[in-house]
């Protein structure tokens, strides 16, 4: 007789999820023990009994805030970690480039295939490159220049497209091939009625999880230096992806986070849907929901005037992950592909240091304010050149705050930057620049209820 018990047990949200298996074996009754007391319905009785007192022993050392956590949607990891069949194609060739299709999963019944772009670099015979995974947002297919960007970078690099597109048509509105699976972005918002696995978000998880396996078995890849960035709803998608998919080196969100509840650019579409439909869809698939799983370093970049993901929840959504992060927000960044989303320096640097062994970006490592003297400290293995207070003296809608930039001080020997807080401050961070021009941000303050 064997009876096993299964807990996943969290405190706070960096507990391992590895189960604490429980097991109970009767054994046979030793001579001179009566036999009576082995009977099963003593056994059970017995069972039950020690499973009380060790779920006693858990409580007991268990925190009286701890939480029990699941992911909100269950992902066959085993099957979308192996590599999918590919089917080549002699359409869409661009530069650089090889194009196919892989196999996606089935859609209403049907099997799928998911369009991509693949690059590698020019090397030596054997040479072993890292890779990125190319996430695009609304609008957006798998874009060839972006797979460029990186293999002139020195990475291999795969963009698919999320939609069951393929790049033919027009920004917005590109055309659907015959095995294409879910539509994607708002289209999301009408699917809350279907099956899970039917809806966009579980088959663009599951199509960018395959994509990084496919990577994966490419000789010329090295399977243990791969990461991800995603643009807009793709960075949404790479907040999803990070808690599902741990095996990725580190994650980098451009605009895209949780919360979309709060106060995002989707409001009016949750208003439409009512309130028991938006509820479901923002407890399935809102990044809230996933991040406290998310296990590796993760760059977030975003702009302080981003007309989707507003600052207050960037903010929310980059604290729920413990691990590391590096923030970069820069102020009215644009909002789109093309340079503004797909070529921040920043991401490049950051994947050189952690896959290339090339120099971090800076940290920040602590921050405090003394009336309206604010400061923070850092650590830098590159020159700081230069430093400035970003501050808003508005409050309301944050997409329309109206944000400006002083100076601020740099002490090299130190490791402090300073500076003093206009008059009618209400929110401030501050950037700091190494000779790469590169960014990196302190967590915004707000001090809209502070006494100044």
């Amino acid at each position: 007789m064997y009876n096993a018990m299964r807990f996943h047990i969290r405190s706070d949200r960096n507990v391992s999820r590895k189960p604490i298996q429980m097991a109970i074996e009767a054994e046979p009754p030793r001579s001179g023990c009566p036999g009576r007391a082995w009977e099963p319905g003593n056994l059970r009785l017995a069972a039950f009994l020690l499973v009380l007192e060790i779920l006693g022993a858990i409580a007991r050392v268990t925190p009286a805030h701890a939480e029990i956590k699941i992911l909100p949607v269950k992902f066959d990891l085993e099957a979308l970690q192996k590599p999918p069949e590919v089917f080549p194609t002699d359409q869409f060739r661009a530069e650089g480039t090889r194009a196919f299709y892989y196999e996606g999963l089935r859609y209403r019944g049907k099997p799928t295939r998911v369009f991509a772009y693949y690059g590698v670099p020019k090397g030596p015979p054997g040479t072993k490159f890292p890779a990125m995974v190319l996430i695009h947002g609304g609008g957006g297919t798998a874009f060839d220049r972006w797979v460029r960007v990186w293999t002139a970078r020195g990475y291999a690099a795969i963009a698919m497209d999320l939609c069951g597109c393929v790049p033919e048509g027009t920004y917005g509105n590109w055309k659907r091939h015959e095995h294409g699976g879910a539509p994607g972005w708002d289209a999301s918002f009408g699917q809350i009625d279907e099956p899970i696995e039917d809806q966009w978000q579980y088959h663009a998880v599951a199509a960018v999880i395959r994509g990084h396996s496919l990577l994966r078995s490419f000789p010329e890849v090295d399977a243990d230096k791969i990461r991800m960035t995603g643009i807009s709803w793709g960075g949404y998608l790479t907040c999803l992806v990070a808690s599902v998919d741990q095996r990725f080196k580190f994650a980098a969100p451009v605009y895209g986070c949780g919360y979309l509840g709060d106060n995002s650019a989707w409001l009016p579409a949750f208003d439409k849907m009512g309130t028991e439909k938006s509820g479901r869809w923002l407890n399935l698939w809102d990044p809230s929901r996933y991040l406290w799983d998310a296990k590796m370093p993760m760059l977030w970049v975003n702009g302080t005037n981003d007309f989707a993901y507003p600052m207050d929840s960037w903010q929310k959504s980059y604290r729920l992950p413990e691990t590391s992060r590096k923030l970069c927000l820069r102020v009215r960044m644009p909002h789109g592909h093309g340079p503004a989303g797909e070529n921040p320096e920043e991401i490049h640097i950051y994947a050189n240091s952690l896959l290339k062994g090339g120099l971090p970006l800076a940290t920040i490592t602590g921050q405090g304010r003394e009336q309206d003297k604010a400061w923070i400290r850092y650590d830098s293995q590159s020159p700081i050149v230069k430093a400035e207070l970003n501050f808003t003296r508005d409050t309301g809608k944050w997409q329309d705050r109206k944000w400006e930039t002083a100076a601020a001080t740099v002490d090299a020997v130190k490791l402090r930057v300073a500076a003093e807080l206009p008059a009618g401050t209400t929110v401030y961070y501050f950037n700091i620049f190494d000779d790469n021009a590169c960014a990196v941000s302190s967590p915004h303050e707000e001090l809209e209820k502070a006494a100044r």
